[in-house]
């Protein structure tokens, strides 16, 4: 029996020729944008802790309860991939002393990730 070639998960996408660039101008007018309007560029983890997102979005909400990518490392902790940016954003806030910086203007942009229904 023949094996099927794997196909991408149902909410990815490969982005290729035309589209791939495409995507990199629109990547390249929001950088254009955000310097123009001065907001300061962050890089946020790709996964977090699960609480970051249960405290901030709530835990009964369809987000944390249906939609998120959790695990467990080898250490017991639950983690979870990024669902949105502003949970993470306001944690690096807190813990990293950006307060310093207020009022703040951030913009971000990257992978996110929801199961989708």
């Amino acid at each position: 029996m023949a094996k099927e070639t794997p196909k991408a998960i149902r909410g990815t996408q490969d982005i290729f020729g035309a589209d791939a660039e495409s995507f990199a101008h629109v990547v390249e007018t929001f950088e254009r944008v955000r310097k123009l309007y001065r907001f300061r560029r962050v890089e946020m983890p790709v996964f977090e802790r699960t609480e970051v997102f249960a405290r901030s979005i709530g835990e009964t909400t369809d987000i944390v309860s249906k939609e998120m990518y959790s695990l467990e490392d080898r250490g017991g902790e639950s983690l979870t991939l990024r669902p949105e940016f502003t949970a993470g954003i306001a944690r690096a806030y807190l813990t990293n002393g950006w307060q310093q910086h207020a009022p703040l203007k951030v913009a971000t942009h990257g992978p996110l990730f929801r199961y989708e229904r």
